[in-house]
């Protein structure tokens, strides 16, 4: 069957960029592996999505309702259940369902698969193997759906995802003995750790890693180690690991999409057009993990995208790469295009206050920009028109923390003036 788009992923990117597609008068099939639509936020029961995109505030379950119902409304077509196991053609998908197996070709495809947090593997965290150990998606999906989850737990991590965490443990009746990050500070509003004291009478405990894990079947207690070496065991059976994100990238990388070593994800320009022609990405596939309702906003931007090349067939023959130096960590999008230099996305490996941002091309200074702040755990962001004037056979751009200053530090400065 053909369809003018096909979007891989019915979370808020997925859904945001099907409700554009659709009221633009396209054909659209959203495609999910899972048996409900809405992503993460279906299984987060606390308040406050919606805010940026909807103007509301309401539960992850209720937003994710909301978000189905607009792509419904706009005339999207929905199909959960469906696993999209490769490709077939360049624009040609391999879906297997209950209904057996199919290809669906489309003008336009859109992987929005989202992302997921690293597993206690791949986090290298010594100790006994044993049940209890969870990421905070899983602790989710277990409490939306009634299954236990433990009694006592400790939390690792003090990111937005971590007060989430803590939240669905309240929900489920499951004590925090402790929460704890390798960070100075948590990577969240002064409100959630405020909120969290308050409710919850959980503090983050900064400097601190998860030395170790013991039990035989299951969790009896962890050893927090500070940054001096004092390490202290707590008794706990439940460890739930929080933030530390993957994009969820498999199905670009079987499409031989160009990828982005730093994000991980799919390389794509300010318009989510990937190394491939009529391919987009959306949302937190293409980084680690934004709010919900920033990855709509993405979303809606690139449906608006895909509107535009289903009209005009345009794709660019050559995009220059997004470089970033320490100490940041991403940015996103990874590729430049002149007609799509709308906002960067950052990520840093350490906390910087009034950091001076430089985007250079070579030897030549493009934009220079003030930040207030970055952080390890929270995205900043650069206005559009940070890569103007870049000369499309110049060579790749490259973002740099020019002068900044920790809390304790003067700031200090590399800046070069432009030629």
């Amino acid at each position: 069957m053909k369809y003018d788009v096909l979007i891989v992923g019915a979370g808020p990117a997925g859904l945001a960029a099907a409700t554009r597609v659709a009221q633009g008068g396209a054909k659209v099939l959203v495609l999910e592996r899972e048996q409900g639509a809405g992503g993460i936020p279906r299984h987060c029961l606390h308040q406050g999505f919606g805010l940026r995109d909807l103007h509301i505030a309401r539960s992850g379950p209720r937003y994710a309702e909301l978000r189905t119902a607009l792509a419904l409304e706009a005339g999207a077509e929905l199909r959960t259940g469906a696993d999209v196991t490769g490709w077939s053609d360049l624009r040609e998908l391999e879906v297997t369902s209950a209904a057996g197996r199919e290809r669906l070709a489309a003008d336009a495809i859109v992987l929005a698969t989202g992302c997921r947090e690293r597993p206690r593997p791949a986090r290298l965290i010594p100790g006994d193997r044993c049940a209890g150990v969870m990421t905070t998606g899983t602790l989710q999906q277990l409490v939306a759906a009634g299954r236990p989850v433990g009694s006592r737990a400790v939390v690792i991590g003090a990111e937005h995802v971590s007060y989430s965490a803590l939240a669905t443990l309240h929900h489920a009746g499951v004590s925090v003995a402790a929460m704890a990050t390798e960070l100075d500070r948590p990577q969240t509003f002064g409100a959630f750790r405020i909120g969290a004291a308050a409710a919850f009478g959980v503090r983050a405990r900064t400097g601190t890693r998860l030395s170790a894990i013991e039990g035989d079947e299951r969790v009896a207690c962890v050893e927090l180690t500070d940054s001096r070496g004092r390490a202290t065991r707590v008794p706990c059976d439940t460890v739930v690991l929080t933030a530390d994100w993957i994009p969820e990238g498999e199905l670009a990388a079987s499409g031989a999409l160009e990828s982005a070593r730093a994000t991980g994800g799919p390389a794509a320009d300010g318009l989510g057009r990937t190394s491939r022609t009529g391919v987009f990405a959306a949302g937190n596939v293409m980084h680690g993990a934004e709010p919900a309702d920033v990855a709509a906003l993405e979303g809606r931007d690139i449906g608006g995208a895909v509107l535009d090349y289903l009209a005009a067939r345009r794709w660019p023959a050559q995009r220059l790469p997004v470089a970033v130096r320490a100490p940041l960590r991403w940015a996103s999008p990874t590729l430049y295009a002149p007609d799509a230099s709308g906002r960067l996305l950052l990520r840093a490996d350490a906390r910087l206050l009034l950091a001076l941002v430089a985007v250079r091309q070579g030897g030549r200074l493009l934009s220079l920009t003030r930040l207030a702040r970055l952080a390890p755990g929270r995205a900043a962001m650069l206005a559009p028109g940070w890569g103007d004037g870049a000369d499309p056979d110049g060579g790749p751009l490259t973002v740099e923390v020019a002068a900044a200053r920790t809390r304790r530090q003067p700031a200090s400065s590399n800046i070069t003036s432009s030629t």
